[in-house]
């Protein structure tokens, strides 16, 4: 197959300009966040130990180096704009499409967001809570202050300024900062491991003693997707590289390994010191929340120890610049997104523009639009949505192993059929693991996750009808099944999020009755007699079972009244294009001497041409893609 080029403007109107380093950098920069430095502490090591996590965190980089060859591939033979999105609509058609940049934009706009409403965060622990001033409201535990709320819009009106005003500035700036973190992160981890050998600190234990090794190694492997979210976002610039695509697989390996050498060296750092009192790493990552300011993170701590407050400023700075980064390279993630999305006609036409300086701009603006009330939401909002990015990840890498797949299979590529089969394999166990939490007794995702989850999931078979009705191209509502397996997940995510609500109801229940039995419940409780109680706590788990049955019929009604209606609306679609094909049979050429009319024949050429793509005769390349 012909290398395709870079070396002219894109179809599509975006010039290459990226060199392989600014890809580098957007890859790693993109994947890595807030989260790394301040979350991974907490959740990576409470709940896999120091090994554990490391050894799920190389797994999951076996996994991730799968996914980047898959990128790699598509990318060699649909190198536009638009990512998965770009390869799933030639190879799976339009509605598969469709649903790839459903997921992905609430993948990227949940990063974007997370990163965003950490700048109060970051201002909380370092800034003497600078910003918290104006109190608003307190939401679902989380304090918010309009001093923060203003201080994030601003910091997102600058990103946005930024990658509007230039492109080759924006992607300076990716490279100094990337560069920055990944060398501050590396001196603070090398100065710990030097400093270590003379202190009494032990990395013991390698596991969580009253845990199954193997059972820790599989829970972080499991969440490991979450840690490398955002490092295929470059492939959504694809049109703009300045090299070959044949260079990409290296690049994306290279962003891998260095993105997992991070957050392994973050962890090395978090349990290298701990404070005076605690026992262990693990006592002291267990009491965390004792503890306030360097105290209250790990990686902080340990610089702090072993360099000082030159080692705090230096992580300080590092923290900023992996904020910013991913900030900066989701923004530009979600903005070509939108603009390829525009230009199939699922966004209005006017997001399917370009400035003069070949930067959709309309796009970004939308964006920003859409998380002006980010702020106002609480931090706890949004790591609810944050954590949407596993589930939805696992269902995106799954439909990247599908497409190289199918792909390989069209042209005889054993050692990709083998791979992508795979890479999907691990991905369906990864999606039966989130969807079925009870089964293994993981409460890795929230309840309210699986929520918006379903809500979201919702949302797409409403706006897929909007789709369809300014569809005057037809591409849409060609499969069907697309639509129905969407029906299914909205209400596999329903039954988990209200096995999980009448879980914690039964758990009530027991803890009550517990404390009737015990005479530790309240006077008015223990004033029933034995029957009566029992009655009531029956009458309890009754009324949860039913509340559960009720909202699972509601929604997969609500679902599938959505889903008749964009059904009948394709039928729609069809009976026209079924009238306007009847009527260009019936317009055919009439014989001058005979009279009688009949319809052109095919050219043999293009006849054959049909028959290789699967194409009907009139069709656009595009359609016949499809």
């Amino acid at each position: 197959m012909k290398e395709p080029t870079s070396a002219a403007p894109g179809a599509n109107g975006l010039r290459p300009y990226l060199s392989p380093l600014t890809v580098w950098a957007l890859s790693v920069g993109t994947a890595i966040g807030w989260g790394s430095l301040v979350v991974t502490s907490r959740t990576y090591l409470s709940q896999g130990g120091l090994l554990g996590s490391i050894l799920g965190l190389l797994i999951g980089l076996g996994m991730m180096l799968m996914v980047a060859h898959h990128y790699h591939f598509l990318a060699n033979r649909y190198p536009g704009t638009g990512g998965l999105y770009n390869y799933v609509k030639y190879i799976f058609g339009y509605d598969r499409a469709f649903l790839v940049a459903w997921f992905l934009f609430l993948i990227y706009i949940s990063i974007f967001w997370a990163n965003a409403t950490s700048i109060p965060l970051f201002a909380r622990y370092f800034l003497n809570n600078s910003f918290s001033f104006g109190y608003l409201y307190t939401l679902f535990g989380y304090e918010v202050y309009l001093g923060e709320a203003l201080v994030t819009l601003a910091v997102i009106a600058l990103v946005a300024l930024l990658c509007m005003w230039s492109k080759r500035a924006t992607a300076r700036s990716m490279e100094v900062l990337t560069l920055l973190f990944t060398v501050g992160i590396t001196v603070c981890f090398v100065a710990a491991m030097a400093g270590h050998g003379n202190t009494e600190f032990s990395f013991d234990p390698a596991f969580i003693p009253e845990k199954s090794a193997l059972r820790q190694v599989v829970r972080i492997t499991f969440i490991s997707p979450w840690a490398f979210i955002g490092f295929e976002s470059v492939s959504h610039s694809a049109a703009e590289y300045r090299f070959k695509h044949s260079h990409m697989f290296r690049v994306l390996v290279i962003s891998l390994a260095v993105t997992t050498a991070l957050y392994i060296f973050i962890l090395l750092l978090s349990v290298s010191a701990y404070p005076e009192g605690c026992e262990s790493w693990l006592d002291y990552i267990r009491r965390l929340d004792e503890f306030e300011g360097i105290e209250g993170l790990p990686a902080f701590y340990a610089a702090n120890y072993y360099l000082g407050s030159a080692g705090v400023r230096i992580l300080m700075a590092s923290l900023m610049a992996l904020v910013l980064t991913s900030l900066i390279g989701t923004l530009r993630a979600l903005g070509r997104l939108c603009y390829a999305v525009a230009q199939d006609g699922i966004l209005s036409e006017r997001y399917a523009h370009l400035s003069t300086k070949q930067i959709p701009v309309n796009t970004i603006i939308l964006v920003v639009l859409v998380s002006l009330p980010i702020p106002f939401l609480g931090r706890t909002t949004i790591s609810w949505i944050v954590d949407t990015t596993t589930i939805g990840a696992t269902i995106l890498y799954g439909f990247a192993s599908a497409a190289v797949l199918k792909a390989a299979r069209q042209e005889g590529r054993r050692r990709d059929i083998l791979l992508g089969t795979l890479c999907m394999g691990i991905l369906l166990v990864f999606m039966v693991f989130l969807m079925f939490p009870g089964a293994f007794s993981d409460h890795t995702i929230e309840t309210e996750t699986y929520v918006l989850m379903t809500v979201w999931s919702l949302l797409g078979l409403f706006f897929f009808n909007r789709v369809i009705r300014k569809d005057h191209a037809r591409n849409f509502g060609k499969a069907i099944i697309v639509w129905v397996a969407l029906l299914v997940f909205i209400v596999m995510m329903t039954m988990t999020w209200t096995e999980r609500l009448n879980e914690s109801r039964e758990n009530a229940v027991v803890d009550d009755i517990h404390s009737y039995m015990a005479g530790t419940a309240d006077s008015e409780t223990l004033a029933m007699d034995e029957e009566s109680f029992l009655d009531i706590q029956r009458d309890r788990l009754h009324a949860a079972d039913n509340a559960s049955v009720l909202i699972i019929a509601s929604l997969f009604g609500l679902s599938l009244g959505v889903l008749l209606v964009n059904y009948f609306a394709m039928r729609k679609w069809e009976r026209k294009a079924t009238e306007e094909r009847d009527q260009a049979r019936t317009a055919a050429f009439k014989d001058s001497l005979t009279g009688v009319k009949s319809m052109p024949m095919p050219s043999r050429r293009n006849s054959f041409k049909h028959r290789l793509t699967g194409a009907r005769p009139g069709n656009s390349a595009s359609s016949s893609a499809t």
